[in-house]
């Protein structure tokens, strides 16, 4: 049970820095409320799930290889730049105020999560993450620490999201049309700072190679 604890505290530091993910969450939890930016957050989580399964099946050392890894930065500046650019273009769209009812469903939302986190550069930014964190407790003889591991990782993102998106609600209620309207155009430019990072790892890795 301490080692379920220790990484639910491991879980929410993977967290806490600002990522994508984040960006995408808060300003979906401020322009359509508490369940839009937790499905962004479900979005990334499903992710993250498959992730965990698909290092102990050994996709890590596969996408360690240059020649795998190099343009996945490259496809994945090219997801953020979309969502950021979308995000700008649409801020004045799809704003729900507080106490108002979006016109949109959750699941575009959760898509949205899904596309952010399943942008390549994000993936082997993220397998980088997982394992540095999950490594340490794979043991062929005991896989069940694992699982327990990666579920505690899970539990503690989980944390992270609502204790955010609860913030954002509360902050929601004060907040104007044309307030909530600037955080999306900087949610986008935020993205496509994101995307920029991604193809300076992408210019970093070639010359490494050349």
């Amino acid at each position: 049970m301490g080692l379920f604890f220790t990484y639910v505290l491991a879980g929410l530091a993977i967290a806490m820095p600002v990522g994508a993910i984040t960006v995408e969450m808060t300003k979906q939890g401020l322009k359509k409320g508490f369940m839009h930016g937790w499905s962004v957050g479900l979005g990334g989580m499903t992710v993250d799930f498959l992730l965990i399964i698909a290092l102990y099946m050994g996709l890590a050392s596969v996408l360690a290889i240059p020649y795998i890894q190099i343009p996945m930065w490259l496809i994945g500046a090219g997801f953020l730049a979309f969502l950021g650019y979308d995000s700008i273009k649409n801020a004045d769209q799809d704003i729900a105020l507080a106490g108002e009812k979006s016109n949109q469903s959750c699941f575009t939302s959760y898509r949205n999560g899904l596309l952010v986190a399943i942008s390549p550069g994000n993936l082997v930014f993220w397998i980088s993450v997982f394992g540095a964190v999950l490594s340490d407790s794979y043991d062929a003889d005991h896989s069940s620490n694992f699982f327990i591991v990666g579920a505690g990782i899970l539990v503690g993102i989980l944390m992270h999201d609502i204790g955010l998106l609860t913030i954002i609600s509360f902050t929601r209620k004060v907040m104007s049309h044309t307030m909530i309207r600037w955080i999306s155009i900087i949610a986008g430019i935020i993205l496509i700072g994101f995307a920029g990072y991604f193809v300076y790892e992408f210019v970093s890795a070639i010359r490494r190679i050349i």
